[in-house]
């Protein structure tokens, strides 16, 4: 691998730690569960952990992941800790997946032109003796 090649995924790594934090974060069922019920509106802990059949102590620690990743964000008032969603953190990751979408529908766009321009060679073999 070249230098320039190193530093272009290096700086790339660097540009999306929030988001692949982000997946990592999503990427366990509790954690997206938890996430879906705060995106209806905020909730304590106590309350984000009634559905779950897992100690108060374990949904503590799942909201500190969501919180670490920057997807959530939490305020203690006395005793008891509010959590909701951080919208700013689901910009970043609409973000990203526009730029992956619009690569792909680019490459399938010239695909797409390819191979109409090759059905039109083959549907009219004189097209091309002409060119």
């Amino acid at each position: 691998m070249t230098i320039p090649a190193a530093k272009a995924i290096v700086k790339y790594m660097v540009e999306h730690y929030s988001v692949d934090s982000s997946f990592r974060a999503l990427a366990d069922a509790t954690r997206r569960a938890i996430f879906e019920r705060l995106s209806l509106g905020p909730a304590s802990s106590s309350d984000l952990a009634k559905p779950f059949d897992i100690s108060l102590a374990a949904v503590v620690q799942h909201l500190q992941v969501l919180e670490s990743s920057g997807l959530i964000q939490s305020e203690k008032v006395g005793r008891v800790r509010t959590c909701r969603v951080n919208p700013n953190a689901l910009a970043q990751l609409s973000d990203w997946v526009a730029e992956r979408r619009s690569l792909v529908e680019r490459r399938l766009d010239r695909l797409g032109e390819l191979l109409d321009a090759e059905d039109e060679t083959h549907h009219h073999p004189n097209k091309q003796k002409e060119r």
